[in-house]
């Protein structure tokens, strides 16, 4: 076995079934007495509805959270935090939210409880990734890794199919770069490997069955372990292509990731065998990329990154930004193979060895 480092993050998850029922006793653990809760526009009630559970000690709500994180909207939330003296956070809700949440536990370190109604997975990273002028720049901090997770699994019975499936992809995408990530070692690639077979078993059971308790669970468990799995070791090309695409042209995160996913498995495959047996082993096919693809593809994700937004002739500036400031990949990053890469990703064709 070969030499590695392992660093555990600090975390408390409380999993199952009504396990909102349990905030207020998660709150009084933090000595949480001003909470500010947090979510998009469009969970603004649901939000209303969990919050409930803690009573008087919510003292603000907001419901501005947008995805990629804009940094003008923290600074609209930081304004609320200040006004209301919050000494905690309860953010509800996916990505979009949590990442909000991030933002404001990284200028001022309040405790954050989250309550995840998608699979994003972000919940269980200390990883903030910020959109400022058209860039989406990231940074990992201890203040930003939220202090409880409450994975209540009846949250998610509800969530669309459609984004059922690309939120679990999009969650894939965190175990897949872990799998060959610089710092990759044996305790995360188990949680990886782990992680991806559960969410690859529980999607196609979740689109024909949106009710199936079981694989809505499987869902939100392998969709924890792959966010334990990103918030361990560091990020590569995928994510870096993502980041880019995100910050220059606002594309739908979830639906973004499974569009973009396939391929950066194909450019990085021959460079990572390893990671490639166990990716293939974990989604139960030959070829991953293509498993991947195959498995988003049929259950009607939107696989071309032209009908997500990106405009017309766009592949050439996002390549450079992309490689401007690139993070570590097994394999280097050339503009050729980039530019391919992203333009079968445009025109939603299955991915190919570049």
């Amino acid at each position: 076995m070969e030499n590695f480092v392992y660093n555990g993050n600090p975390g408390r998850v409380i999993f199952g079934h009504g396990t909102v029922a349990r905030l207020p006793e998660e709150a009084e653990r933090l000595r949480a007495r001003r909470i500010l809760v947090l979510s998009t526009p469009e969970q603004a009630g649901q939000a209303a509805d969990i919050a409930r559970h803690m009573g008087s000690s919510v003292v603000a709500t907001y419901s501005k959270a947008q995805m990629h994180t804009p940094v003008e909207v923290t600074a609209d939330a930081m304004r609320v935090v200040e006004e209301h003296a919050v000494d905690a956070l309860l953010t509800i809700g996916g990505g979009s939210t949590t990442g909000l949440g991030k933002a404001l536990a990284f200028r001022t370190d309040l405790p954050q409880i989250v309550v995840p109604t998608t699979y994003a997975g972000s919940e269980a990273t200390p990883i903030l990734g910020e959109t400022e002028g058209g860039r989406k720049v990231t940074k990992s901090d201890p203040r930003i890794l939220p202090e409880v997770i409450v994975y209540d699994v009846d949250l998610t019975m509800t969530l669309p199919v459609s984004l059922s499936v690309t939120s679990g992809i999009n969650a894939v995408a965190h175990a897949v770069e872990a799998l060959y990530a610089k710092e990759a070692n044996p305790i995360i690639s188990l949680m990886a490997e782990e992680g991806v077979g559960a969410i690859a078993r529980a999607l196609p059971l979740i689109y024909s069955n949106p009710k199936d308790e079981v694989a809505r669970a499987d869902a939100l468990y392998g969709a924890w372990l792959c966010g334990v799995c990103l918030g361990s070791v560091g990020m590569a090309l995928h994510h870096k292509l993502c980041h880019t695409l995100g910050g220059m042209f606002n594309l739908p995160h979830a639906q973004m990731h499974t569009a973009v996913l396939p391929h950066a498995v194909a450019y990085n495959a021959d460079a990572t065998p390893q990671a490639m047996a166990r990716l293939s082993k974990a989604l139960g096919v030959a070829d991953a990329a293509a498993g991947l693809f195959d498995l988003a593809n049929g259950l009607g994700a939107a696989m071309s990154l032209k009908d997500l937004g990106m405009p017309d002739d766009s592949v050439e500036v996002a390549v450079e930004q992309a490689m401007s400031n690139a993070y570590w990949n097994p394999r280097a990053l050339e503009k050729r193979g980039l530019t391919d890469l992203l333009e079968r990703a445009f025109r939603g064709e299955p991915p190919k060895a570049v």
